[in-house]
């Protein structure tokens, strides 16, 4: 059961868009998923047609008193989703301290899902920065897609913070009528080790899918993009399928 993480270098990256577009397209090629939002601000579950309304989400169970498992829900036959769930400020400051408190608990909770489903796929859509979250989503991670966009302000950050260990680096939002976002893609094709050999272009169609509370893939299957992240999945099932990095 290999265990992606996703996570933007810094907000605005596209992050969640991507995990659900990437949940998708594994499902499209024949496999069992479940997409995890770590993320507070509870967007994910908008991808899969879940009504804004609706607070259900694991840490909503939990502070409710019930277990993680009851947030869950299904999109469709062999795509499963868990949205973090609707708090508010001073529930989001609790369920940080429970996490400081049991820092093994989503380590236990994912050898639960392995002995249900060895072979389904985990994602999870990680918070950016380095909050107790996030740490515990990445240490549960086989692999970490930490994601770009070709710009200034992620070349300065990639040398100036920390970064997920053994990290793949994923370009999002690429435009080719940029110089500079070329000149970068050439830069970091020479000296950033673990970038990955797909880029996602910029698409209309990503910023659409979530107005249309669809995965990229099912709104749009024909788009650039789409048949990016569908490249992707197969990389992943090539590379990813027994949870260890190349």
């Amino acid at each position: 059961m290999p265990a992606i993480a996703l996570q933007g270098l810094r907000g605005g990256m596209g992050t969640t868009s991507v995990t659900a577009a990437l949940a998708w397209a594994l499902r499209q090629l024949g496999e069992s998923v479940l997409a995890i939002d770590f993320t507070p601000d509870n967007l994910l579950r908008l991808h899969f047609n879940t009504p804004f309304e609706l607070a259900r989400g694991w840490a909503r169970a939990e502070q409710d008193g019930g277990g993680w498992r009851e947030g869950a829900l299904r999109y469709c036959e062999n795509l499963d989703f868990l949205p973090f769930g609707r708090l508010n400020a001073a529930e989001r400051l609790e369920v940080q301290h429970r996490c400081q408190a049991h820092p093994d608990r989503w380590r236990d909770n994912l050898r639960q899902l392995m002995a249900g489903d060895p072979q389904r796929w985990i994602l999870l859509d990680v918070p950016v920065g380095d909050g107790v979250l996030a740490q515990q989503a990445l240490q549960l991670a086989d692999s970490v897609f930490v994601l770009l966009n070709p710009d200034a302000n992620c070349q300065v950050r990639l040398h100036q913070q920390a970064l997920p260990h053994a990290s793949h680096f994923l370009i999002n939002h690429y435009s080719s009528a940029s110089r500079l976002q070329q000149d970068l893609h050439q830069l970091w094709l020479q000296t950033l080790s673990g970038l990955l050999p797909v880029v996602i272009h910029r698409d209309e169609a990503l910023a659409e899918a979530l107005a249309a509370k669809q995965p990229l893939g099912e709104y749009r299957p024909e788009s650039l993009a789409a048949d990016e992240v569908l490249t992707l999945a197969n990389w992943c099932l090539i590379n990813l399928k027994r949870g260890v990095a190349p």
